[in-house]
């Protein structure tokens, strides 16, 4: 029961009141007794139009959004229940006063009955609460969440949303099928992990989950295995958001099938291998050739003979180069790279290498300056080939009769090879993306070296296969340092 108060004092407290309206439960009119300030502000109206009115009167147009939100509903419920009834979303058309059109608001509603001395429903409060902007924003999120679900799905792109606290793992239907399971299906974290790729899982999945966790990103490929027992691949990347101590808490990623995209990627690869397979029986014996009329014709001392067959050989050398990298290229992709490692020492390979690359560019100056004997365990024609790549590009980007220096080291129990030119250096934006596949720099001063751009990707898996380290240290204009560390064993 409500206490009775003198009607000036209510009226004063009754204005001041918060999103207030008291209405008669005089059904079906519920006159409007008293109204407040804010209660005005919300509606855009004024008290006399409200005052000594009917509430439908005042507002024709309030429907709600149904039966139970509609006013003249509730309000008559209140009346013969004597409860209070809360609507949490009511919608309402009212009349925009600077602009003289009607818009749609939506308020949070209250409607409390209040008794007379026989314990009747005389009076209805209905205070409001103006949640407009709260709804629109839901429905903005929302609206944006579908437009970002459609376009996932016209990508075929999988969405999911991990906590790492509790595990919690949400995700998009499309996740189950680019699983090999129906996409109503129920999966689990541990099911789909369990689906990847045992070596991948150790060797990437893992590695790349501590990489996020100190970056904030990542992007891996793996394979897995379907239910089916067909072999698939995967494109993950995404995020990890941290709380305010900078903590990670959630990591929210994207999965993509690209087992199309790989599957034609080897089949280029096995391409690639059978025609540079091929390629190898007929230069062989081209090599064959010109070495014997080189030896034959040694005699007549010709100097344009001898020269001719001298460019000759080296572009049958050039092109031989070409073809096994293709070859190893094609085995990388196809995990068909094989490592044959034992021990030697490395100043003599480096030396070997030198001397080959005396004969194919005499032009430069090559200085090799060792520390001490080391021996390494490795695979010997795989890491010539990084020595030779190191060399061969040293002498393309530096200018005749340069320098070129090449040092080994032992640095706390790894060796450390470098190659220095004093060339035409590369920009910071390009060391980034130069032991990328395919990748070449682009510039004027480029467009006349000929190369595919895969002896350094080649360098930097080989490097990488040893748990070694590849890098460059350069400045345009300046020259480059090329470098690469293996551990020794003890």
């Amino acid at each position: 029961m409500m206490p009775v108060l003198p009607e000036d004092i209510f009226q004063i407290i009754f204005e001041k009141s918060p999103g207030s309206l008291l209405v008669k439960a005089d059904i079906p009119h519920f006159t409007v007794v008293a109204v407040s300030d804010s209660y005005l502000c919300i509606t855009s109206s004024t008290r006399e139009g409200l005052v000594g009115k009917g509430f439908f009167e005042a507002f024709p147009d309030d429907t709600g959004f149904d039966e139970d939100t509609n006013a003249r509903n509730v309000f008559a419920k209140v009346v013969h229940t004597g409860q209070t009834i809360d609507v949490p979303t009511y919608r309402f058309d009212v009349l925009n006063a600077a602009t003289q059109t009607r818009e749609v608001r939506y308020w949070s509603c209250c409607n409390t009955p209040i008794f007379d001395a026989e314990n009747k429903v005389a009076y209805i409060l209905n205070t409001v609460v103006d949640i407009s902007g709260e709804v629109k924003a839901k429905e903005a999120a929302l609206e944006s969440e579908n437009r970002l679900r459609l376009a996932a799905e016209a990508t075929e792109l999988a969405t999911w949303d991990l906590g790492l606290a509790d595990q919690t793992f949400i995700y998009s239907p499309r996740l189950a099928e680019i699983f090999g399971h129906p996409a109503e299906m129920e999966i689990t974290l541990a099911g789909i992990r369990g689906q990847v790729n045992a070596d991948d899982m150790e060797n990437i999945v893992i590695k790349a989950y501590h990489n996020a966790l100190a970056t904030g990103h990542y992007l891996y490929e793996v394979r897995i295995n379907w239910p089916d027992g067909s072999l698939h691949w995967i494109k993950t990347q995404g995020v990890v958001l941290t709380n305010e101590n900078k903590r990670p808490v959630r990591m929210l990623g994207t999965i993509l099938d690209i087992t199309e995209s790989k599957r034609d990627e080897i089949r280029k690869n096995d391409f690639i291998a059978m025609a540079s397979h091929e390629l190898k029986t007929p230069l062989t014996s081209l090599k064959a050739y010109i070495q014997l009329l080189a030896k034959k014709l040694s005699a007549d001392n010709d100097s344009f003979v001898i020269n001719a067959l001298a460019k000759a050989n080296y572009q049958v050398n050039r092109m031989t180069d070409l073809i096994h990298g293709f070859l190893d290229l094609s085995r990388l992709e196809s995990g068909k790279l094989q490592l044959r490692t034992r021990d030697f020492r490395i100043n003599k390979l480096i030396n070997d290498n030198i001397g080959e690359a005396r004969l194919m560019g005499p032009s430069h100056i090559i200085i090799f300056e060792p520390t001490e004997e080391i021996i390494i365990h490795a695979d010997k024609e795989k890491i010539s080939q990084v020595i030779g790549n190191f060399i061969s590009n040293a002498i393309k980007y530096s200018d005749r009769g340069t320098r070129i220096t090449i040092e080994s080291k032992n640095i706390d129990s790894n060796l450390q090879v470098s190659v220095k030119d004093e060339g035409i250096g590369i920009k910071l934006k390009d060391q980034e993306k130069l032991f990328q596949r395919f990748y070449r720099v682009e510039n004027d001063r480029m467009k006349n070296i000929s190369g595919f751009g895969i002896g350094l990707y080649l360098a930097s898996e080989i490097i990488q296969r040893h748990k070694g380290k590849i890098w460059v240290e350069s400045r345009e204009g300046e020259g480059s340092v090329f470098y690469f560390s293996l551990p020794l064993t003890a």
